[in-house]
């Protein structure tokens, strides 16, 4: 039997005596695309970085791969809550796409043939193909978050972290977003995102957890909004307060 791409169990995560996640245990399979969704401050970006090693736990397990002690972060593509790609480096679209092969290639070993045509996939993955030759810095801000997407999508990791890929971008951004997790998902990988909202990327979500105060209120489909939640304008799919669990279904 495989073992699942991200398992998580009893994940305890605190800060200066503050609990942030509490008692937290989740599973994603091979083949997943999981939305982890909750208001500013619920804990989600903070569970995702601890799966990624980023955070150390004060109690609890997390292995990926089936390994509690995994090393092979070329299997691994991340993307971070938005930067900007360009951040003074005069760099272009497709040298930034590049680095993101470091890890499968070496430092020191000169790009082949084969680097070039992944990073030519992974710009074509998120529409960036017209771009490659642009300096990154001249890109609008959905398109630097672009880049970063397709550089971790050039290193052909298994599994796809990102933290809020959508935030503050335009809609083009997102369907091209939405595009390209379609795309990796359909190859075999393995997504595991944060968000806000989800916005294009609802259709491509097989399942959401939604953390609340540290804790997973709920876990199963996207949870319809409800009340004012529902007003047009207001996509926010997570609960506020306690009382309004029972409208998520939580």
């Amino acid at each position: 039997m495989t073992a699942p791409v991200v398992e998580v169990t009893k994940a305890v995560v605190g800060y200066d005596d503050r609990i942030v996640l509490r008692d937290v245990s989740l599973t994603v399979e091979r083949g997943d695309v999981v939305a982890i969704l909750g208001a500013n401050g619920s804990g989600k970006s903070t569970l995702v970085r601890s799966i990624l090693r980023l955070v150390p736990l004060s109690a609890g397990e997390i292995t990926l791969f089936g390994d509690r002690r995994f090393k092979s972060w070329e299997r691994v593509g991340y993307v971070p809550q938005r930067i900007g790609a360009g951040a003074g480096v005069p760099a272009t679209v497709a040298e930034v796409v590049g680095s993101g092969l470091v890890a499968r290639r070496g430092i020191f070993r000169l790009p082949r043939a084969a680097d070039r045509a992944a990073v030519a996939r992974a710009l074509a993955a998120v529409g960036l193909a017209d771009r490659a030759g642009d300096p990154v810095a001249s890109l609008s801000g959905g398109q630097q978050q672009r880049t970063l997407i397709a550089r971790a999508l050039a290193g052909q990791p298994e599994l796809l972290v990102l933290d809020e890929p959508t935030a503050g971008v335009d809609a083009a951004s997102q369907a091209a977003f939405a595009g390209a997790l379609g795309e990796f998902v359909a190859g075999g990988g393995t997504v595991l995102l944060v968000a806000h909202e989800l916005g294009p990327l609802k259709p491509v979500i097989s399942r959401c957890v939604v953390v609340h105060h540290g804790e997973i209120a709920h876990e199963g489909h996207v949870p319809a909004p409800a009340g004012h939640h529902a007003d047009p304008g207001h996509d926010h799919v997570h609960p506020h307060a306690p009382a309004e669990q029972g409208m998520w279904g939580a």
